[in-house]
């Protein structure tokens, strides 16, 4: 058992706050546990939420898609390669040290040498100090992300991260395994105070009493975070009230959980497009558009959500959910038959032919029965479907290797944007550039000349054109098959607001949760 060490801050403060008369403790079931408390250690939802917890990015998300202010309390474009950010005053780390510009560039510089972080940060010249309280972010070319890339931007304390540690190791040292110091010690500015941590078992945190954010209607005290592995025992966790929350609640549990007159499941769509791509590279047939737009046109997307997925998604036709800038309201799903079964026809390929498809089976919700499915779909209009499934550590080699015709493949955008879905899965491959890099054979040159036009138009309503015009572009050519957004399932006590809390990049902001 390893004991956290902890910050310089009253104990009796911090316990005085935690047991006083209004205390609230929030007991939360995951399925995972945050791998460190080092916030640029891993790109991954866990750290990410904890992130939100512990710490404070210079913005963030509201669930409707905007951009709020945090560490930052307004920001302006001073041209295209700079955004100025006027940094919050009177905030203090859970060290008591005072939070300035400073900390922010210091923990820009040290994002760059993280391993998972560093890609992010490619666009970027600089984080520059104008004054203690103003900093200019930079970029080396016009970069219409900037404000995305700001809600990465997570503050942490220079000063309490300087130095070495108990080993005569630098304190700043960033490591994915081995012990170092940012492992399993932490000084934000966030909502909640690390007070103890044993990985895999329990997660504790007490209530920050000197929290910058005094609008926040938060009450919750004291957090206990229990990673939970197995679906069944995180759903008999919620039902008997060992714990007030979960997440995810798998959907074989969904009516377990409505039908508990102490709970609530809560969706929230989490943007993430559940496809198949058709490779025109391996079957000739799938680079006739029309055999494409025909298979498009059979796959009752609609349906599956209804049937499949019980209703919890999102019926797509497009790659960017609502509220990414590149949504089009005019792209609706197109389940016809017969038109489906014409289009083969004016396709010279009224008998049909043969594909090989590839599906994982324990990677996304219901994956394997969605292969299944669309499989006999397609036999309804002469496609016969050779399909095999497998776990996602067997499947993610095959697909690398575009093994199969047709494959399987879901996708959320790190920029809650419609580029990325574009730029990774759309785009003509290029191994060089890294574009493409997940595309099985689509190839339209204009849709790689809107792409990356988008990415420096710093106009965000010329930007959101582009970004519509590729979406127009790509459902008429079918360029892929959509499916559904998959839809974050959370499981809660009655007596929990969510309200502002819940989001579709899955970051509850528990810091603002209220238990009545």
């Amino acid at each position: 058992m390893k004991k956290l060490a902890l910050l310089v801050l009253s104990l009796f403060m911090v316990m005085s706050f935690a047991f006083s008369a209004g205390a609230k403790t929030l007991k939360v079931g995951l399925d995972a546990d945050p791998v460190s408390l080092d916030p640029q250690v891993q790109l991954s939802g866990g750290m990410l939420q904890l992130s939100h917890w512990v710490f404070d990015p210079l913005v963030r998300w509201t669930p409707d898609m905007k951009f709020e202010p945090r560490l930052a309390t307004k920001w302006e474009r001073l041209d295209d390669l700079t955004m100025r950010f006027y940094l919050r005053k009177g905030v203090k780390f859970h060290s008591g040290n005072t939070f300035t510009a400073k900390d922010v560039k210091w923990s820009f510089d040290r994002m760059g040498k993280s391993a998972d972080f560093k890609g992010l940060l490619e666009p970027f010249e600089g984080c520059f100090i104008v004054d203690d309280y103003t900093v200019d972010i930079k970029t080396k070319k016009p970069y219409a992300l900037l404000l995305n890339m700001a809600t990465y931007f997570f503050a942490m304390d220079s000063k309490f991260y300087t130095g070495t540690d108990a080993n005569g190791q630098p304190k700043v040292r960033i490591l994915k395994i081995g012990e170092s110091f940012a492992l399993n010690n932490a000084s934000g500015t966030g909502a909640f105070i690390v007070t103890k941590r044993e990985h895999n078992v329990v997660l504790e945190m007490e209530r920050n009493p000197n929290y910058w954010d005094k609008n926040s209607p938060g009450n919750v005290t004291k957090f206990i975070l229990t990673p939970i592995k197995e679906n069944a025992t995180r759903v008999a966790a919620l039902l008997s009230g060992d714990v007030d929350f979960i997440n995810p609640v798998p959907p074989q549990d969904f009516k377990r959980v409505e039908k508990d007159p102490k709970l609530n499941l809560v969706m929230i769509n989490g943007g993430r497009i559940i496809t198949f791509q058709m490779n025109q590279n391996r079957n000739k047939a799938l680079a006739n558009t029309k055999v494409r737009q025909a298979i498009v046109h059979a796959v009752n997307n609609t349906g599956i959500v209804k049937k499949i997925m019980k209703g919890k998604a999102t019926a797509a036709a497009q790659q960017g959910p609502e509220g990414y800038m590149g949504y089009k309201e005019s792209l609706v799903p197109r389940y016809d038959l017969d038109k489906a079964k014409a289009l083969m026809k004016e396709a010279g390929y009224e008998n049909g032919f043969e594909v090989t498809m590839m599906a994982p089976n324990n990677r996304y919700v219901n994956d394997a029965k969605i292969a299944e499915a669309t499989a006999q779909m397609l036999g309804k209009i002469g496609i016969k479907v050779n399909l095999k499934t497998m776990p996602k550590a067997q499947y993610w080699n095959e697909f690398d290797a575009r093994a199969a015709d047709i494959m399987m493949i879901g996708w959320h955008s790190d920029t809650e944007d419609s580029g990325n879905f574009s730029e990774f899965l759309m785009m003509c491959e290029n191994k060089e550039t890294g574009y493409g890099q997940y595309n099985s054979g689509y190839c339209n040159p204009k849709v790689d000349e809107l792409t990356i036009a988008a990415q420096s138009e710093t106009d965000m309503k010329k930007r959101a054109e582009i970004l519509q015009e590729i979406e127009q572009i790509l459902y008429d050519d079918a360029a892929f098959v959509p499916f559904h957004w998959q839809n974050h399932a959370y499981g809660a006590k009655k007596n929990l607001n969510l309200k502002g809390v819940l989001n579709s990049q899955n970051f509850p902001y528990f810091g603002d949760l209220v238990i009545e």
